[in-house]
């Protein structure tokens, strides 16, 4: 990184940045109070506060938003008739799934092979870290120079609304001229990106009965409707013979105009197996970012280890449908719960329950927050110019941040390029991408004050 002295600054600052990150990995903050104590959660938003109370900020309170979690907010004034400039990230975290497959424990913030393994490392507690790097620089060599708003969310894991209902009920809270999102990535390590796009989401849980109870399936077996049996054939029906997402009504031939996935590569980022093949149709950019994508997230059914003889008299699923921008998620769940309650086969009764639910994003990149950090980008990567590029996944408060304030400029960058594997087992972040990033946040702070 060429030589300046916010870069030097944020350099310095890595190994607190490190060990920063090592106490905020260690809390088990996933959202999810069945399977995780609250007080986990409540933790680390307590860190969080703490460390903006530190960092000089006003107004720092914990939010107790509707859905019974807590998002982390403060205020730091800048100069009289500054712009204010939000700076988003969340610190709950994806369960770690099966602790036993993850190299190293997903808690513990382990460095290995040049990048830092732990659950939440890039998505996104790192994103709490590259903020308060980009503002410690800039304290350091001259001040702050815009207004900024902290929040820090603690259930966008979850899709459960909670922080995007209580902005709606305080609208006056999180207002800014413009809006940076830490919670999206690079195209790939070293290659400054913006993201423009984000696919909403939906989940809808289904269930399946057949028979009042379970039966023995050597005397019932081929007569008796079995529930299991049924919601195969239901989820079955959302995908085309290629692995195309197929719900009766939604649109899937949009095609994404930008920055192109090569497929070989997008094998290598996914670590499909060999002799695997790819589904759906399209460019690779096509399927995820410009495309509805099905996916079973879960099935409640017995395990194999245990399983008895029997006829199965209920069923469950979780499905997930990502919905692209130009899709309305409210019409898009619709036509899902349609789909599954009309592909239902042997009159088996079936309930649908919308359970969490996104609007797709798309940003508008012709504005001046753009050019300033296009700017703080070719300083912080040298001789790379910044990319736009499509994200597969939700942020769900974007849309409800543009609805609420429709004059603010909003940009998405983070440290969840596909090397870091975020939501999957040994997730990690690169600390090269942390500290640039740092550094193109803290001096697009400054190119835009000067606006």
């Amino acid at each position: 990184m060429s030589s300046n002295p916010v870069a030097e600054t944020v350099a310095s600052l890595m190994p607190r940045a490190k060990a920063e990150l090592t106490e905020l990995v260690a809390f088990k903050s996933v959202a999810d109070f069945d399977q995780f104590p609250r007080s986990e959660s409540e933790g680390a938003a307590r860190w969080v506060a703490a460390a903006l109370g530190a960092e000089g900020f006003q107004d720092v309170a914990l939010l107790d938003t509707p859905d019974g979690t807590q998002s982390v907010y403060g205020y730091l004034p800048g100069p009289e008739g500054a712009k204010t400039v939000l700076l988003y990230a969340h610190y709950d975290v994806q369960p770690p799934l099966d602790e036993t497959a993850w190299a190293t424990p997903p808690f513990e913030l382990t460095e290995r092979d040049g990048r830092w393994y732990g659950r939440g490392a890039a998505d996104c507690k790192g994103g709490v870290i590259m903020h308060l790097l980009a503002l410690r620089a800039l304290r350091a060599n001259g001040g702050v120079p815009v207004h900024v708003k902290v929040i820090a969310e603690g259930s966008e894991e979850m899709g459960t609304g909670g922080l995007e209902r209580y902005a709606e009920e305080h609208p006056d809270l999180l207002e800014a001229d413009t809006i940076v999102i830490g919670d999206a990535g690079n195209f790939r390590v070293g290659l400054p990106t913006v993201t423009s796009t984000l696919r909403g989401m939906t989940l809808v849980r289904v269930a399946i009965d057949t028979l009042e109870g379970n039966l023995h399936s050597g005397q019932f077996g081929g007569a008796a409707p079995d529930a299991l049996g049924a919601l195969i054939r239901v989820l079955d029906s959302l995908r085309a013979e290629d692995g195309s997402t197929t719900v009766d009504g939604l649109t899937t031939e949009s095609r994404w105009d930008g920055l192109r996935y090569d497929e070989e590569q997008f094998r290598q980022d996914a670590h499909v197996l060999d002799g695997v093949e790819l589904i759906g149709s399209g460019t690779v950019a096509d399927r995820i970012w410009a495309r509805p994508a099905v996916t079973v997230l879960g099935i409640d059914c017995p395990p194999v280890v245990g399983a008895t003889p029997s006829v199965q008299a209920s069923a469950r699923a979780l499905v997930s449908l990502r919905v692209p921008p130009g899709v309305d998620a409210v019409e898009a769940t619709k036509l899902l719960q349609a789909h599954l309650e009309a592909h239902t086969p042997w009159g088996a009764r079936v309930t649908t329950e919308q359970i969490g639910q996104g609007q797709p994003f798309s940003a508008d990149t012709t504005s001046p927050a753009y050019a300033a950090m296009a700017e703080a980008m070719a300083v912080a990567y040298p001789g790379r110019q910044m990319q736009f590029a499509g994200q597969g996944g939700s942020i769900p408060l974007c849309n409800t941040l543009a609805a609420l304030y429709p004059r603010a400029e909003i940009l998405l960058i983070g440290l969840s390029e596909p090397e870091a594997r975020i939501h999957a087992v040994n997730e990690s972040v690169s600390p090269e991408e942390l500290e640039r990033l740092s550094v193109a946040e803290a001096l697009f702070l400054r190119t835009y004050a000067a606006l």
